[in-house]
């Protein structure tokens, strides 16, 4: 079985050492090199290339937000995912326009790392739920963008309220269809995007600046 390769960036030891040794008791991950700065993670991430990298959003030289658009730009196909102790919203924007795939609260519980870690790995995005919680809830209205993703005007008011937060039945109650065609809206969202679930669609309208945060 090939394990997931994790590169950790936090300039804390401890912290660093405890996540290291929870992470290596399971079998599918093994945590291959970590780093106390963002400085030092940029200068050696190229030995790492397929590796998930976990990185802290505070850290002294250069920071996670720094450092992940070092990283993404040489290495566009690198995944990253942010560890905070901070709610701020502004720092999970300013990820996404980074480039992470992800974002965690430190006081995460171990599974639900471990579950990003593999949810990432698959090509998706995740947030905690508490982050998803407080993104969706600041986002205001859709921006009017050029169609350059060939979606379709109901898939734009779809794909606004999913990042609302809405369920499907609730979209299909508030755009007076059926549940059935938002379903197949939000799976042609999801093809056209190359998104592989929810907070991948979020991101996406996010970085896009479909909606306005």
């Amino acid at each position: 079985m090939d394990k997931i390769k994790i590169v950790l960036a936090d300039d804390h030891k401890l912290f660093r050492n405890g996540l290291k040794l929870l992470l290596n008791s399971y079998p599918n991950i093994d945590v291959i090199a970590e780093y106390a700065d963002g400085k030092s993670l940029v200068e050696k991430i190229h030995h790492y290339q397929d590796s998930i990298v976990l990185i802290d959003i505070d850290m002294p030289f250069l920071n996670g937000i720094e450092a992940s658009k070092k990283i993404i730009a040489e290495f566009p196909a690198m995944k990253i995912i942010a560890l905070s102790m901070y709610g701020e919203e502004e720092y999970y924007y300013k990820m996404i326009d980074a480039g992470a795939r992800g974002f965690l609260l430190k006081d995460s519980d171990i599974n639900e790392v471990r579950e990003a870690i593999e949810t990432v790995k698959s090509g998706g995005s995740y947030f905690s739920p508490e982050i998803l919680y407080k993104v969706v809830r600041n986002i205001k209205n859709m921006q009017p963008v050029q169609n350059d993703f060939n979606l379709s005007e109901r898939e734009y008011e779809v794909l606004y309220h999913i990042c609302k937060g809405f369920n499907n039945q609730e979209i299909a109650d508030k755009l007076c269809i059926s549940k059935r065609t938002v379903d197949k809206h939000r799976s042609n969202l999801l093809s056209k995007t190359d998104s592989k679930n929810t907070a991948s669609l979020v991101m996406f309208a996010i970085k896009n600046k479909i909606v306005e945060i």
